[in-house]
């Protein structure tokens, strides 16, 4: 396994000091944000670490150089927008982005590229279906041509009241994942397996990984922590921020070496990246910082 950081975390370095702060700080990979330019619409997006619009080979061939001198690895693209949407015009637009981002990868030779599935939150999962089909078929095609896998993040995307009720990410149990790979059945076709998401769900994080060992193509690193006394106030119909908090790992609730142990014993190898969402390091630069070489410490004592 390999030792990553999300790039989302440090939106104010370029991507030279985001590899060197990498490299300098232990992580040997980075999953690198590929969001359009342009005014994020919600926290942790509209990161552009590398803009897939317009990337070229000669731009590859300088993010290369750049991390081979620094001993850095590209973990993924990552690119989390809603797909399914029921703005119309938005779905174009970020459909349009997400293949340019699959065609980075590509040029680049990372090989992977990390994203949600999107969902119209106002309709139910059935409802959602027949569009998910219709989108997903030829994106994964796309990625196929490409030599490009797609890792789908496992986050439900409910939070906050814009988001609710149904969260703007289909993909966030089992029984939904065995479906989408029942219905696109490419090896290209993945997760990008986060623990925390199933953890404030009240659902065990660990039997998944079993059943989906040949599916898991990135993991993310973050921590949560129940506030059951607010549990017991508001219940599980609340809007989810008003009883739990994302952490950095370690902090929460994931038994982070029974996880990383799990991972090893199904096999898997690839990269195990950590999602900085805590507020409690969100006060400047360094504080952020820090939230990642405490998590690089406490990672590496189960990762070899």
């Amino acid at each position: 396994m390999k030792l990553g950081f999300v790039s989302a975390i440090l939106p104010d370095l370029p991507l030279e000091e985001v590899i060197r702060f990498a490299s300098e700080t232990g992580y040997s990979c980075v999953e690198l944000m590929c969001w359009p330019k342009g005014k994020a619409e919600r926290r942790y997006a509209g990161v552009t670490h590398i803009d897939a619009a317009g990337f070229r080979q000669s731009d590859a061939e300088k993010v290369r150089v750049l991390l081979k001198d620094a001993g850095v690895s590209v973990s993924s693209l990552g690119y989390y927008p809603n797909y399914l949407t029921p703005n119309a015009e938005e779905a174009r637009a970020v459909t349009a982005h997400f293949k340019k981002v699959i065609q980075a990868a590509s040029l680049l030779g990372v090989g992977r590229v990390t994203t949600f599935i999107g969902r119209d939150w106002t309709k139910s999962v059935e409802e959602n279906w027949p569009r998910f089909k219709k989108v997903w078929a030829p994106l994964v095609r796309f990625a196929e041509d490409h030599d490009v896998q797609i890792g789908i993040e496992n986050c439900p995307m409910l939070f906050t009241d814009d988001e609710w009720p149904g969260g703007k990410n289909l993909a966030h149990s089992p029984s939904v994942w065995r479906r989408m790979f029942e219905e696109l059945p490419s090896k290209s076709f993945g997760l990008n397996y986060d623990p925390s998401h199933l953890v404030w769900q009240q659902m065990d994080y660990i039997k998944p990984l079993w059943e989906f060992k040949d599916r898991i193509f990135h993991v993310h690193a973050k921590d949560v922590r129940l506030d059951r006394d607010r549990l017991d106030d508001v219940g599980i119909l609340a809007t989810p921020l008003q009883y739990h908090s994302p952490k950095l790992p370690g902090l929460g609730e994931v038994d982070w070496g029974r996880f990383c142990s799990v991972l090893g014993e199904i096999g898997y190898d690839g990269p195990v990246c950590v999602e900085v969402e805590d507020r409690a390091y969100e006060g400047s630069l360094e504080t952020r910082k820090a939230a990642l070489r405490q998590s690089a410490r406490f990672l590496s004592q189960f990762i070899p």
